[in-house]
């Protein structure tokens, strides 16, 4: 199967430096330059796999783009910004990014968070999750079909927070490190703060709770996070 990468950014250099790097990498690339060309893209099918989006780019920005491809998919989205701020940084995970990368970037390093993302996309961390379905209060996870529900209501999570919430899970009563967490999320090959856990550990407590589940996740003071009793308020 060849992944279809929409690459969305302003500046033409760098739109030709990340695909010529995903073409080598063998992905297919599609191209937009602005916010609106890249709505139009990905309304188009066929869909794409996987979404490069940048940040500043003028009229629509990416963090607006990011809003309008929420509402419909959970697509995932890795940001580009030239600003190394970390208040930009956790907007765009908040709001349904899966991962940030900060001008200059390495291009085999974004290959390598590419992979990894598409690979947690399509195959669970097999060591940790399981392929059957998981019940834990009132969420289930149906692995195969890439699913949340909590009493029949569906729960739309972004790969990587699906992921983060099948580790926990898998073993409820077990307390995970921030560290842990990533190390079974990108599999140890690439540096991701540790401030991107708590950002997507908020989203998936927002997204629970409207659900109808508002203990889902409990935060273990200096340690880190454990499936919480999960009971449904409904």
């Amino acid at each position: 199967m060849v992944y279809r990468i929409l690459v969305v950014d302003d500046d033409p250099n760098i739109r030709a430096v990340i695909c010529f790097a995903l073409e080598k990498a063998g992905l297919s690339v599609i191209v937009a330059r602005d916010g609106d060309e890249a709505l139009r893209c990905f309304q188009r099918p066929p869909s794409c796999d996987l979404i490069v989006l940048d940040i500043g780019m003028p009229e629509m920005d990416g963090l607006d783009v990011c809003r309008q491809v929420r509402k419909s998919s959970d697509v995932p989205i890795l940001f580009l910004s030239a600003r190394d701020d970390e208040i930009d940084r956790v907007l765009g995970l908040e709001i349904g990014g899966d991962d940030y990368v900060t001008k200059p970037f390495s291009a085999r390093e974004l290959v390598a968070r590419i992979n990894v993302i598409l690979k947690r996309t399509r195959v669970a961390p097999t060591a940790t999750l399981k392929t059957s379905r998981q019940h834990h209060g009132a969420p289930t996870i149906d692995p195969v079909a890439h699913r949340v529900t909590i009493s029949e209501t569906n729960v739309a999570l972004t790969a990587l927070e699906f992921t983060i919430l099948s580790v926990l899970l898998a073993r409820p009563g077990q307390v995970f490190s921030r560290e842990r967490i990533l190390d079974t999320v990108y599999g140890g090959t690439i540096h991701v703060s540790d401030r991107t856990v708590d950002s997507h550990v908020r989203n998936i407590r927002a997204k629970l709770a409207i659900a109808g589940c508002t203990d889902a996740i409990e935060t273990v003071h200096g340690v880190g996070f454990r499936l919480g009793p999960c009971e449904t308020a409904r």
